[in-house]
């Protein structure tokens, strides 16, 4: 009877480890602490990110590097302002491009971001000055179906 006391306790202990460890990972992977502990934050404005959203990924030449942290809206120019959360590892230079793209033709968007040429960095809290906002596929082709093709205006700074 002793033994089997022992043995429940112990499982008792494990279960509760356990259980206890997934939850601590669970938490820590929400709130994207695993994937941007070692990160520095950056910003863009867009016109557009259509249905962009808080941790879409940040790509660099396809590559995962960061994830999108926060949207907020510009009152004074009604632009989209985007938080990116970018490895410390990747630094970039400051005529870096910022786009949003689909991944496929319905799929995810995400920012893939070109690297420029500058020697000189992006600081972190800095800002990626050249952008490229979402094209709205449905619209273009609405526009294509009824003849009225145009090109897009440019994005205002």
């Amino acid at each position: 009877m002793k033994q089997q006391t022992r043995i429940e306790l112990a499982v008792g202990v494990f279960v509760a480890v356990g259980i206890t460890a997934i939850a601590w990972l669970a938490l820590r992977t929400g709130s994207g602490a695993l994937v941007g502990a070692e990160s520095y934050t950056v910003t863009a404005e867009f016109a557009n990110v259509g249905s962009l959203n808080p941790g879409s990924n940040v790509l660099v030449a396809g590559v995962p590097v960061g994830r999108v942290d926060k949207i907020t809206l510009n009152p004074k120019n009604f632009r989209a302002v985007v938080s990116l959360l970018v490895e410390k590892s990747v630094l970039l230079p400051d005529d870096s491009i910022a786009s949003v793209k689909t991944a496929g033709l319905i799929g995810d968007k995400y920012i893939a971001i070109a690297p420029g040429g500058a020697p000189d960095m992006i600081a972190p809290g800095g800002k990626i000055i050249e952008t490229e906002s979402d094209v709205d596929i449905a619209s273009l082709i609405s526009r294509f179906a009824f003849g009225s093709v145009q090109a897009p205006p440019p994005d205002k700074k």
